[in-house]
């Protein structure tokens, strides 16, 4: 007898079980990094593939539940819930992709905020942070920078040290840098910055330059503390893009419950 053929549904669910997982563990392997970003990608992955390869036996197992009134109320809920993330993802996307659209006045102050630091290096996504206000300093010649991040207990400058060395390395004017090493925060990048923006007379109004998943929720905080702000989003590693993406969505909405 020939053997029957996987139906199309269950090798697309298999498929981007396997890609969401990959994606989501390449930070882990690679560069060691473990969030609640790619665990949750892991695990989604996981249950995609399980149920891709046993869908038959799922199915089954759910129409018996479904027969009785709190297997059906079990999955009610379970299906509500499904829903409301779906569209909660795609509500915080939105604001995500509005936020990166955000342009900052033309006489914005820039603020940089921090990121992991390796030695007296930037890592990738600091790296493109700072890729991405190199390109806005030259392009604004008359734009001052604010660096902001302070020194972890594993790095051995602080992230507004390396930044500097980063940016006056590749010719920025150090006469137009400022650096703000105190904080550990995204809240803490905005306020401490402000204080360093009002006690040297610079321009209130900032250009944001962080990853553009993140900007969305740098607003938030900015918008918290009555400043004016415009958006200058740095490009993502792609093989870091799902873990941190998926990692924000936690940090969103977070903002908006806290």
């Amino acid at each position: 007898m020939k053997k029957k053929a996987i139906p199309l549904i269950r090798i697309i669910l298999i498929t981007i079980a396997a890609i969401l997982g990959a994606w989501c563990m390449a930070p882990l392997v690679v560069g060691r990094i473990a969030n609640i970003g790619n665990i949750t990608g892991i695990m989604v992955g996981a249950l995609l593939g399980c149920y891709g390869l046993f869908m038959p036996h799922i199915n089954k197992w759910i129409v018996r539940l479904w027969a009785k009134r709190s297997g059906k109320a079990v999955l009610s809920v379970a299906g509500f819930l499904a829903v409301a993330a779906v569209i909660l993802v795609m509500i915080e996307s939105i604001c995500m992709v509005v936020a990166c659209r955000t342009a900052p006045a033309n006489d914005a102050t820039v603020v940089v905020l921090g990121c992991k630091a390796r030695g007296e290096r930037p890592s990738v996504m600091l790296r493109c942070r700072l890729d991405a206000a190199y390109e806005y300093l030259n392009a604004h010649p008359d734009a001052v920078c604010v660096l902001s991040g302070g020194q972890g207990a594993d790095e051995s400058v602080t992230e507004a040290e390396c930044m500097y060395m980063y940016l006056t390395g590749k010719g920025i004017a150090t006469e137009r840098l400022y650096k703000e090493e105190a904080s550990t925060s995204t809240v803490e990048n905005l306020k401490n910055s402000l204080e360093v923006i009002r006690a040297e007379g610079l321009n209130e109004r900032i250009a944001i330059v962080t990853d553009g998943f993140h900007e969305y929720r740098a607003h938030l905080v900015a918008d918290s503390l009555g400043i004016e702000c415009g958006a200058v989003p740095a490009h993502t590693a792609g093989w870091l893009f799902m873990t941190y993406y998926i990692r924000e969505l936690y940090g969103i909405l977070y903002e908006w419950v806290m």
